[in-house]
């Protein structure tokens, strides 16, 4: 597997295609937005469907928004499978629900194709090879796939076999938002008795060489006021909206093990504060 196709140019897409330009691995891209081939500098022409983009790739990289998307980039007579690749791996970087993984997987075995779950994390730098990818697949495939990931990703843990990875990064996902969440309400005491979030941030930072600490926690709270500011105003709505999408999947997987997460549930049904949008000082009683 040495050269890629990337299906999706947004936010991670396009900075995994930025870096599979770089090692010279990049044979296609595809987006529905055409002005997103801006985003990769210098890439291949942009391929006129998801199955001509895999006619010319080895490997496809998928990093569309959700399961719906997923699917249909896949199936269809211009989705990847219709390129009618046996033996073509594929590498999904969007979260989706392990209900539209399994309708992926599918797919893809029945057209002998090879699935790699993967869920990223370290985004912001997904264009300086800085993914941290958490694949789920044998290791065999892992072995086979080792050139592509090697060409954007910074690091690669193998969670476990097939499905592993979307159910680790769903795992994070919820893990991460709680924290938000209790960044937002411990910012609300630090803000309303002058504490400078900066300060408490360092103070949150904990023993680097121990592991660090919660710093992270406070990553909304301390961005600019998105009160009269309209890019603020869309970075955190887009935040949210992600949010929201990615707790519904932690919800309804829990969900057929007979569980509820009602942190989760609590975190989603205040979004709009969790996300800084409302309520800096705290929610009123």
């Amino acid at each position: 597997m040495k050269t890629g196709g990337v299906i999706g140019l947004g936010g991670i897409g396009g900075g995994v295609a930025q870096c599979l330009q770089r090692s010279g691995q990049l044979s296609a891209i595809y987006d529905v937005r055409t002005e997103a081939a801006e985003n990769v500098p210098g890439a291949p022409a942009m391929s006129a469907t998801p199955r001509d983009l895999a006619a010319a790739s080895d490997c496809v990289l998928i990093a569309v928004l959700n399961g719906a998307q997923t699917i249909a980039v896949l199936d269809g007579s211009d989705g990847v499978l219709a390129a009618n690749k046996r033996g073509q791996m594929v590498i999904l970087l969007s979260t989706i629900s392990m209900t539209d993984l399994a309708t992926s997987q599918k797919l893809c075995a029945d057209a002998g194709v090879t699935l790699i779950d993967c869920g990223v994390t370290n985004g912001p730098k997904s264009g300086q090879n800085g993914l941290i990818c958490l694949a789920g697949g044998t290791d065999a495939d892992l072995a086979a796939a080792k050139p592509i990931f090697d060409g954007f990703a910074g690091q690669v843990i193998h969670m476990g076999g097939p499905g592993a990875g979307m159910a680790a990064k769903i795992a994070r996902n919820t893990t991460y938002f709680g924290c938000i969440r209790a960044g937002f309400e411990g910012a609300v005491i630090a803000r309303n008795y002058g504490v400078d979030l900066g300060q408490l941030r360092q103070a949150l930072s904990g023993d680097p060489n121990g592991g660090g600490g919660l710093e992270g926690a406070l990553a909304m709270a301390v961005r600019p006021d998105a009160a009269g500011n309209e890019q603020e105003t869309g970075v955190r709505n887009y935040f949210m909206n992600l949010m929201i999408k990615d707790l519904e999947v932690a919800i309804e997987e829990a969900a057929k093990f007979g569980a509820r997460l009602p942190m989760v549930e609590l975190i989603r049904d205040n979004a709009l504060s969790t996300s800084g949008l409302e309520h800096p000082m705290g929610q009123p009683l």
